[in-house]
């Protein structure tokens, strides 16, 4: 007998909440998009809702994943598109950044060419690390081999998200040399991560052993 169809509506919840963030990271990317457009240099207001919305994507991740375990409905769906909006939002906001120029880091002596090759690079390293770990799971599932999250690549998806979180909150409220510093490291740091959980990877097996392996 199938467990699942005794769990209720709550079967439905993880997947409900993953189709919810998808909604609200395409509205968190428009709004990215549209306050890099604002005739003011900073507007406050309109960055805090996003800042806001940003964070309550983000918690629907910890909690349709929470629900799932917790009560077992785990579902194939749920499987391929939670990871799926993860990998939207981050990579998608980052691109974002870059299209509207932030962060600026306007405190230190960086040319506007310069902020414009490191804006792209973050970007352009966050979308090549993530489609390159979904290659492979998808290959290692395909045939078999488990190839869920490990500590690295929690670490980063963690780091990523603080860091979107920073550059939002930055670019609405931070003027002082102080902010652009703390947003500097969080971005080093994060992509640091996210090279080191892209090389980590490559170091896990993606199909089984067999004796001619050996």
């Amino acid at each position: 007998m199938d467990t699942k169809s005794n769990k209720g509506i709550i079967r439905f919840v993880p997947n409900a909440l993953t189709i919810g963030r998808l909604v609200l990271t395409v509205v968190f990317l428009f709004m990215v998009i549209y306050a890099g457009n604002m005739d003011r240099a900073k507007p406050a207001g309109f960055l805090l809702v996003a800042f806001i919305l940003f964070v309550v994507t983000a918690l629907t991740d910890i909690v349709d994943g929470y629900i799932a375990r917790r009560y077992d409905v785990a579902s194939k769906f749920g499987r391929m598109i939670d990871p799926a909006a993860d990998k939207i939002l981050v990579c998608g906001a980052f691109i974002c950044f870059a299209i509207v120029g932030q962060p600026k880091l306007a405190n230190f002596d960086f040319s506007p060419t310069a902020m414009v090759i490191f804006q792209w690079a973050t970007a352009l390293i966050i979308t090549i690390r993530e489609l390159w770990v979904t290659i492979r799971r998808h290959i290692a599932e395909a045939r078999g081999v488990a190839f869920g999250a490990v500590w690295g690549g929690k670490i980063k998806m963690s780091l990523q998200s603080f860091a979107i979180g920073t550059v939002t909150f930055g670019w609405a409220y931070v003027s002082r040399a102080w902010g652009d510093w703390f947003t500097l490291i969080t971005l080093i740091l994060m992509l640091t991560v996210t090279i080191v959980s892209g090389v980590q990877s490559i170091v896990r097996p993606i199909k089984k052993n067999t004796p001619t392996d050996q």
